[in-house]
């Protein structure tokens, strides 16, 4: 605590002499601005020092007067400019020019960091949206059946019962037509029973043996118009 107060000071009587001092001369504020640099990191490393033994962390929660005081140049953090040091020949630019724009990423670098959880895939990984969509899906379809319950409930009490009865009458005009078109299409592709299925089978079992005996019918009766001919012969 003691050096630590011992080099604030030292800081403090540099900083208000480069504060005024113009009448310095270049070399002489260049010089103080260094002298100044070096306490600060001296600071630091007391600083650090008095943590590790269980004191305050002064890195936190000390003053930052000292600190704000001086000013860095973009691009060169940790060295700071202290009064009239920011007035020296090439300092000055140094603050005026503006810091560079980062650079701008390439398409292919862009598309590198894309993924799925990019176009949203993994949106109901975590459970959280899944329960979420669901409960808003219920609110929408109630305050849609609330709405439709009161316009049908206005439009019963201003009298307009035949449009009430036109609905009605398209909504059994609709199931009519649906069950005329299965009853269409049912009929359309019979299924046969299981006595229909048999005596086909039957049938084709009988075409099956005429078919064969005729077969040998007709090679018996050629043979023997074969042998008949020979016999003339």
């Amino acid at each position: 605590e003691k050096w630590r107060r011992q080099i604030i000071g030292e800081i403090s009587k540099k900083v208000a002499q480069i504060q005024n001092g113009d009448w310095l001369g270049e070399f002489r504020i260049r010089d103080l601005n260094d002298e100044i640099n070096k306490l600060l990191r001296e600071k630091g490393h007391w600083e650090v020092r008095i943590k590790e033994l269980g004191g305050p962390d002064y890195a936190r929660v000390g003053p930052k007067m000292l600190d704000h005081e001086g000013k860095e140049v973009p691009g060169n953090r940790g060295y700071k400019y202290f009064g009239a040091a920011k007035d020296l020949p090439g300092v000055r630019e140094l603050f005026e020019k503006e810091p560079l724009p980062p650079p701008r990423k390439t398409r292919a670098e862009l598309m590198k960091a894309i993924d799925a959880e990019y176009y949203g895939y993994r949106d109901e990984d975590d459970g959280v949206l899944e329960p979420l969509e669901q409960e808003h899906e219920k609110k929408v379809i109630a305050e849609a059946v609330e709405k439709w319950k009161v316009e049908r409930e206005a439009r019963v009490a201003g009298g307009d019962k035949e449009e009430e009865e036109e609905e009605i009458n398209i909504y059994a005009r609709q199931r009519k037509e649906s069950e005329e078109g299965q009853q269409k299409f049912i009929a359309h592709v019979p299924v046969p029973s299981q006595q229909e299925i048999e005596e086909a089978l039957v049938r084709r079992k009988k075409m099956e043996l005429l078919q064969k005996y005729a077969s040998e019918t007709l090679m018996a009766q050629s043979e023997d118009e074969k042998r008949q001919c020979l016999g003339f012969l």
